[in-house]
C-alpha cells in the first residue's frame, strides 16, 4: 500500500516526445506508482498553443501557456521544449524551487550544463538527462553510475539517426547524398532544414555531453571539433565498400596522453570516418544509434538501439521520472555531476589518427618519388598505396616500400592522370593535415579527391 503523498509532475512541451510522455504517465500511472512507492500526478502541460494539433489525444484541461505558474509547487519538472530559451529559464526556476528536473535538451546541456548542474547542487536537487543522448539507449546512467569506478579511455558513437540513415542508404542502395537525404525527409527522419544533422551540430552537442561524463571534465561545446557529411560523395562510399569499409559520422571522445610529458588531456570530435565492416559500429543500419565504449577494466561495451522517435525517447524520460520519484520517497540530496578531473581539452591537431588520401596525379615519371618525399618530409608513414588507372589497367596495388623508395612506376600512359589511394599509419592530426596541404600545393598533384580519417582499429 502506498503511503507517501502523490508527487506532482509538470510537463513543459508536448511535441512528439512530450505527448508520448504525457500519455504514458496517464495510462500507466498505477503501475509506475507501484514501482515508485508514491502516486505520480500529471498536474499540467505547458505549451505555446493549447489548440495545436498533436499526435496524442490528451485532456484539454491539462494544457496551459503559463509555464512559470505550473512549475510552482511541482515536485518533478519534465522539460521537453528544446532550444535554449525559454527552456533554460524554466529549468533554473524549477531547480531553484527544489524540484528535480528531467530534460532531453541536448543543446541546453551542451551550452549551459555547468550552470544548471551547479544550480541543482546548490539546493540539493537532481538534473536527469538520459533522453539527451541516444534516444532510448541507456548510456547516461551507465557512464555516470555504472562506470564511475572505471577508467573510460575512448568512446566511438553514432548518435545522429538522420546522418546514419543517409550514409546507410548511400552504402546499401548506392544512392547519392541528395537522394538519400530526400528519402530521409520524406520518412520523417530529417527536418525541412537538415543543417543541424548533416552539419554535425547535433552530434557535436551529444559528444560534449558524453565526453564530460566519461572523463569527469567539463567539455564545452565550442571545444568539440566538428565536420558534417555534406562533403561525403557517392564515389567515396562506393570506394569504401569495395575496400571492406563503411563511412559513418562518428562522435569520438578520447583520453590522450602526451608521449613526452605524460600529461593527460581529452578530445571530443565529430567527423565522417572510415571503419572496417568487421567493427560492431559498421552493422548499425538505418536511423539507429550506437555507443561503443572502451574502458580499462570493463573492456569493450556496446550500447545499441533507437536513437529517436517519440515513444522510444519517452521510455528514457520515464526511466528518469521513476528515478526522481524514488529519490523523493527515499529522501537524500541529489548526486552532483563529477567534473573534478579538470583535464585540458586538446585541439584537434593533437589527436592521433590515420588518413586515407585519394589523389589525382600527373601520369609522368617521378610522380611517386615526389609524393613519397612529401609524405616523408611530413613525418607521415605510408601503410598502403593503391593505384587506379580506369582507362587502361584497372587497379594495381603497389607495395608501400616501393612508393617510399620511388621505384614504383605510374602505369597507364594512355591516361593523362592516375589515381593514388594512400593509407597512412597513425600520426598526429596536425602532421597529417599539413602533409595534405603540401600534397595539394605540389605540381604533380592535380587534385585531392578525398581525405577521410580511419577509425575503429
Amino acid at each position: 500500500m502506498i503511503e507517501y503523498r502523490s508527487l506532482r509532475v509538470a510537463l513543459l512541451g508536448a511535441g512528439s516526445v512530450g505527448s508520448q510522455v504525457a500519455r504514458l504517465l496517464l495510462e500507466q500511472g498505477d503501475e509506475l506508482a507501484s514501482r515508485v512507492g508514491a502516486g505520480l500526478e500529471l498536474v499540467g502541460i505547458a505549451v505555446r498553443d493549447v489548440d495545436a494539433q498533436r499526435d496524442v489525444d490528451l485532456p484539454r484541461e491539462l494544457f496551459t501557456t503559463d509555464a512559470s505558474s505550473l512549475i510552482l509547487g511541482a515536485d518533478i519538472v519534465i522539460e521537453l521544449m528544446g532550444g535554449i530559451e525559454p527552456a533554460r529559464g524554466y529549468v533554473l526556476q524549477a531547480l531553484n524551487s527544489g524540484a528535480d528536473v528531467i530534460t532531453g535538451n541536448k543543446a541546453l546541456l551542451a551550452t549551459h550544463g555547468p550552470e544548471l548542474f551547479e544550480a541543482a547542487e546548490q539546493v540539493g536537487a537532481q538534473l536527469y538527462y538520459e533522453a539527451a543522448v541516444g534516444g532510448a539507449i541507456p548510456i547516461i546512467r551507465p557512464l555516470r553510475d555504472s562506470l564511475a569506478g572505471d577508467r573510460v579511455n575512448r568512446i566511438l558513437a553514432i548518435v545522429n539517426g538522420t546522418t546514419n540513415f543517409v550514409l546507410d542508404r548511400m552504402d546499401v542502395h548506392g544512392e547519392t547524398l541528395a537522394d538519400a537525404l530526400a528519402i530521409a525527409t520524406e520518412r520523417g527522419y530529417a527536418e525541412a532544414d537538415p543543417t543541424a544533422d548533416i552539419g554535425g551540430y547535433d552530434a557535436a552537442q551529444k559528444a560534449a555531453i558524453l565526453a564530460s561524463l566519461a572523463f569527469h571534465t567539463t567539455v564545452p561545446l565550442e571545444s568539440v571539433y566538428r565536420e558534417g557529411i555534406t562533403g561525403v560523395s557517392k564515389v567515396q562510399v562506393d570506394a569504401a565498400r569495395e575496400n571492406g569499409s563503411v563511412i559513418k559520422l562518428l562522435a569520438i571522445c578520447e583520453r590522450l596522453t602526451d608521449p613526452e610529458t605524460g600529461e593527460e588531456g581529452v578530445s571530443a570530435r565529430v567527423y565522417p570516418a572510415l571503419i572496417s565492416r568487421e567493427h560492431p559500429l559498421a552493422a548499425v543500419h538505418g536511423a539507429h544509434n550506437a555507443v561503443f565504449v572502451q574502458a580499462a577494466a570493463a573492456g569493450d561495451l556496446m550500447f545499441y538501439g533507437a536513437g529517436a522517435g517519440g515513444v522510444e525517447t519517452a521510455s528514457a524520460v520515464l526511466g528518469d521520472v521513476v528515478s526522481a520519484a524514488r529519490r523523493h520517497v527515499v529522501g537524500g540530496p541529489g548526486v552532483a555531476e563529477s567534473t573534478h578531473a579538470k583535464l585540458p581539452v586538446l585541439d584537434i591537431g593533437r589527436v592521433v589518427t590515420r588518413y586515407q588520401i585519394t589523389l589525382e596525379v600527373a601520369d609522368q615519371p617521378g610522380v611517386l618519388a615526389t609524393v613519397a618525399r612529401i609524405l616523408s618530409d611530413g613525418d607521415v608513414s605510408v601503410e598502403t598505396v593503391q593505384q587506379s588507372i580506369p582507362t587502361t589497367t584497372g587497379v594495381l596495388t603497389v607495395p608501400s616500400a616501393a612508393v617510399i623508395s620511388g621505384n614504383a612506376p605510374v602505369h597507364g600512359h594512355a591516361a593523362p592522370t592516375a589515381t593514388l589511394v594512400i593509407g597512412t599509419h597513425e600520426a598526429e592530426e596536425a602532421a597529417l593535415a599539413a602533409t595534405v596541404e603540401a600534397l595539394a600545393a605540389s605540381d604533380v598533384v592535380t587534385a585531392i579527391s578525398s581525405v577521410l580519417r580511419v577509425e575503429g582499429s
